[in-house]
């Protein structure tokens, strides 16, 4: 309506002898621009039709943005087109972080867990958020079959079980084992001298591990070079020795110091 009131003044000045001067074309409504002109992007417009294109607010009085030769506000223009926050959605209009495939306001960008900043450390990725390396080992790592605590660096893979190396032990008396060997009882490891003790095969007289043959008299076990008699220390025969006082006799040591 406006336009048409306007191109009907213009006829009319024209009628009466009065010369009015065309200040160009408009780029919105393609009519002549008689009077105040907007210029702006390379054109000129009437300033009710410099607006933006996406909520048609006008943008003769305030600052505006420019994207492919149309202008936009300052709130649509970065609603429409500013990075969004993986944390908040929010449209990044300063400084912005890019991880994980992501961008966020650097102030968002922090530990899912316990909120606070990435330090020198960096961080670690599990299932596209960040943790800092405190959270990301005390949930995710693999627990040591020693203490239990998260392994954080290197360890022993033994037993089914992950291992901090000072906490592959023997169970019994905590010692390291000796040239990485050890024996394993009930899915826990053992030196070779505590493996034999839990499974009751230490020679009841030299207290050593039994690791080929064997004799069981008296309800024990012995090195058959180890089973002898209390008195002479011949070498005896499972069937062919005497019991006195809980130990072994031959039978003549047995005639001669018990009749």
């Amino acid at each position: 309506q406006l336009d048409n009131m306007l191109g009907s003044l213009q006829s009319d000045m024209t009628r009466q002898g009065v010369s009015t001067t065309k200040k160009g074309m408009c780029a919105a409504c393609n009519k002549p621009i008689i009077g105040q002109v907007c210029t702006a992007l390379g054109k000129t417009w009437h300033p009710e039709h410099f607006a933006c294109v996406a909520c048609e607010a006008p943008l003769g009085t305030q600052n505006f943005f420019e994207r492919d030769g149309k202008p936009y506000c300052e709130r649509d223009y970065h609603d429409t087109f500013a990075p969004r926050c993986a944390y908040c959605n929010g449209p990044i209009l300063d400084s912005c972080v890019t991880a994980l495939d992501q961008t966020w306001h650097p102030e968002h960008f922090v530990c899912a867990e316990c909120g606070n900043p990435f330090g020198d450390t960096g961080f670690h990725e599990r299932d596209g958020k960040p943790f800092c390396r405190e959270d990301y080992y005390a949930m995710f790592a693999p627990r040591c079959g020693g203490c239990g605590q998260p392994i954080m660096d290197n360890y022993i893979s033994a037993l089914s079980a992950h291992w901090h190396a000072e906490c592959f032990i023997c169970t019994e008396c905590r010692q390291p084992f000796p040239g990485g060997s050890f024996f394993d009882h009930d899915g826990r490891p053992y030196c070779e001298m505590h493996y034999h003790a839990k499974r009751g095969t230490l020679c009841y007289s030299c207290q050593k591990p039994i690791t080929g043959r064997c004799i069981t008299a008296m309800h024990r076990k012995f090195h058959p070079e180890h089973f002898v008699c209390a008195f002479c220390l011949k070498q005896l025969n499972k069937g062919t020795f005497k019991e006195q006082n809980d130990k072994p006799y031959c039978h003549p040591c047995f005639v001669k110091l018990f009749g």
